[in-house]
């Protein structure tokens, strides 16, 4: 089973990507490193969405702190 990489690391690897690009190679090269980098920013995009769903915020009403869902 492949390893799931973390926001973290995928950030970290999206990083690098745009280094090399930056640096220059060939066109068929870039291409295929900008398609690693655009699935990366698609998974940790899900990755937000999940932690977006699972994050509370807290409101005061009535003088109680009430715990809801992030909206």
């Amino acid at each position: 089973m492949a390893k799931v990489n973390t926001f973290e690391e995928n950030i970290s690897e999206i990083d690098e990507i745009i280094s090399k690009l930056e640096s220059g190679m060939d066109l068929d090269e870039s291409m295929k490193e900008y398609e690693k980098a655009m699935k990366l920013i698609t998974k940790s995009s899900l990755i937000l969405e999940k932690a977006e769903g699972k994050v509370k915020k807290v409101m005061e009403k009535n003088g109680q702190v009430v715990i809801e869902d992030f909206e």
